[in-house]
């Protein structure tokens, strides 16, 4: 299952803007700039924000899926996610990726909800893609 997006940029880092848009059309070219990326308080999106997005729903899910196996069910899961990103000597990295969860789940045992906890964490696939193989197929239309 292939899921696609699409960034158009124009312009230089600082001074250019660009536009994102998903296949589903939940993002239809959403700004996102220089600005949106590194200042707070400005209109737009970034790719951080995404991701931080992405592996909280994803790890949200997989938590679902792993206390059905050991027979709980929530009432809510609400899980906030934080990337962080910051420059050292080598340049930009995203260096962290938490995860804050509140669980709502009626007469829970402890020790199951840890455990699942736990492997909903390892057994995400947002989680995996932090550590994943890129590739990039690149054409040049001049």
């Amino acid at each position: 299952m292939d899921r696609k997006a699409k960034a158009v940029w124009q312009g230089g880092l600082q001074d250019g803007k660009g536009t994102l848009s998903t296949e589903s059309g939940v993002l239809k070219e959403s700004p996102y700039s220089f600005k949106t990326r590194f200042e707070n308080g400005v209109t737009g999106t970034n790719p951080e924000e995404l991701l931080a997005a992405a592996h909280a729903g994803c790890f949200t899910m997989a938590l679902s899926a792993e206390l059905g196996k050991v027979g709980l069910k929530a009432d809510k899961l609400e899980t906030s996610g934080t990337v962080t990103i910051g420059q050292d000597a080598n340049g930009f990295s995203i260096s962290k990726s938490h995860l804050d969860l509140v669980a709502t789940i009626p007469n829970a045992d402890k020790a199951k909800f840890d455990a699942a906890v736990k492997s909903a964490e390892k057994g995400c696939p947002v989680s995996k893609l932090f550590k994943a193989e890129v590739t990039v197929n690149a054409k040049l239309n001049s």
